[in-house]
């Protein structure tokens, strides 16, 4: 799509892997235990969100920038976009860095994009084929009014800069993100 100016990264934004094995889970940690010679290693398992990867920085508190994974290097600047998300704060509240870049998932609830669906159908208009790539297009939709419309959601897991917080861990990660007001994923 046209319109879209390109932003380089400042940390590779790297693709997700996911499994639907249990012989691949413990393969993997196997291949863990032995790269860094340690018998056991603590581990936080997230659910991996379908939709699209996405780049948030905050600077002096506010949304600066927001940007897609595209090739890792570069993706397409949709702050304007972004901004229209609800559960994304455009102020980050006291008491938390307030620079920083924290990365996650855009998605479309399945209750949302049902309703949706149910009102294009009563408006004449086709439905989506699914959530995922009715993600990918609103974000790509160049008139940010209409992103307001649709019910996209963002799951936030992970940090490309931390700012001045001291994190040493993932679980430090999510107490940040949830202190800063950002969405996670429920963990159990």
């Amino acid at each position: 799509i046209e319109g879209f100016q390109q932003s380089r990264h400042t940390v590779p934004m790297m693709s997700l892997d996911n499994t639907y094995s249990e012989a691949d889970l413990i393969s993997f940690y196997q291949r863990l235990q032995k790269g860094l010679a340690r018998d056991s290693i603590e581990c936080v398992i997230e659910p991996k969100i379908d939709g699209v990867a996405i780049s948030i920085r905050y600077e002096d508190g506010v949304l600066k920038h927001a940007a897609t994974r595209g090739d890792g290097q570069l993706g397409d600047d949709v702050t304007a976009n972004v901004k229209t998300i609800r559960s994304v704060p455009l102020r980050l509240p006291a008491g938390v860095p307030q620079t920083f870049e924290v990365r996650g998932e855009v998605f479309m609830p399945k209750d949302g994009f049902a309703r949706m669906n149910d009102e294009r159908e009563g408006a004449g208009e086709p439905r989506f084929a699914n959530p995922r790539n009715a993600t990918a297009g609103t974000l790509k939709q160049l008139d940010s009014r209409i992103v307001a419309t649709r019910p996209l959601d963002v799951i936030l897991y992970g940090l490309a800069d931390a700012g001045d917080a001291q994190i040493s861990a993932q679980a430090e990660v999510y107490e940040l993100l949830k202190k800063a007001g950002l969405h996670t994923a429920e963990r159990t």
